[in-house]
């Protein structure tokens, strides 16, 4: 049986929001089976649970945003990519902050601490949403499709018009019967453009922004002393962000998803799609392990 995986053990971390600016405290708990990875504002007396899901999606300007009435996690993509990518079901997040620290700007810190507290099977069966009809949101020319494919891949196209931007591979694609998410996705950083950090500011965005947690351009170049970790990282980071998007659903997906100048909200409004859609989608498990789709067989090696 394909089994349900947690945490071994709690695992902790210290950093600043990305947009909030302010100092994050951030636990990981380890869950029974069916929990789901729930967010948990501690700061708050009572504490208040987020669950996932994509209505529970609240905001999709620069990051995801999930909330509960008036309560917000912010700048969960990233966190749930790595959960995501290692396998991980069921997981309390706590968190005594608006937001989740953005740490390097990848999600190659989550994946350290992930693998720090170890992973711990469950004896439930891991469930699956499998696409069995296309399901497609575009907006102008920005496009996200999901389709059917036994196991889960991944092809993503950027185009920014920017000459830094333009000299990087602009489509890149993995597929996770094959490739590795630690060693191919994780350690993409996100980005950001010196022109947009005063709009960006006055919005109460990218407060905590800075060389230390994002690759950062100018009109013609990257500004980082060390450059870029790799020549497809802008795309890569798009990819992490989907992951990351597409996990809120609750379900690891079966089927491959295709992307064009995507972002959060046309990633989440995919979701909502699929959904609604009831018919595109079912949810299966799988008592052989031989069965399931050789990219659910977790990587767990060191990043």
């Amino acid at each position: 049986m394909l089994k349900q995986r947690t945490l071994k053990q709690i695992a902790r971390s210290v950093g600043i929001g990305l947009h909030s600016g302010t100092k994050v405290k951030l636990v990981l708990r380890p869950a029974a089976a069916d929990t789901g990875v729930v967010f948990r504002r501690i700061d708050l007396d009572p504490p208040v649970d987020i669950r996932l899901a994509p209505e529970a999606v609240v905001d999709t300007r620069m990051a995801t945003t999930i909330g509960r009435g008036d309560i917000r996690v912010a700048t969960i993509e990233h966190l749930m990519s790595a959960l995501a990518g290692l396998g991980i079901d069921n997981c309390y997040v706590d968190v005594d902050a608006a937001e989740i620290p953005i740490m390097d700007g990848s999600a190659a810190s989550f994946v350290f601490l992930i693998q720090a507290a170890g992973i711990s099977e469950l004896a439930a069966p891991k469930k699956f949403a499998r696409i069995v009809k296309s399901v497609e949101f575009r907006d102008g020319d920005a496009w996200a499709r999901l389709e059917p494919y036994f196991g889960f891949k991944l092809k993503f196209s950027i185009a920014f018009n920017h000459p830094a931007i333009d000299a990087t591979e602009q489509m890149v694609e993995v597929d996770f019967a094959r490739d590795s998410y630690i060693k191919e996705v994780s350690r993409a950083r996100t980005f950001g453009f010196v022109n947009d950090v005063e709009t960006l500011r006055k919005a109460g965005l990218a407060i905590g922004g800075s060389f230390e947690n994002a690759i950062v351009l100018d009109e013609y170049r990257v500004l980082n002393a060390d450059g870029l970790r790799a020549g497809d990282e802008i795309a890569k980071h798009k990819m992490l962000d989907a992951i990351g998007d597409l996990s809120v659903l609750g379900y690891p997906l079966i089927g491959s998803y295709v992307a064009h100048k995507s972002g959060h909200a046309i990633n989440n409004k995919l979701l909502r799609a699929l959904v609604a859609e009831k018919a595109a989608f079912e949810l299966v498990t799988f008592d052989d392990n031989e069965q399931a789709p050789a990219a659910f067989r977790y990587q767990t090696e060191s990043a």
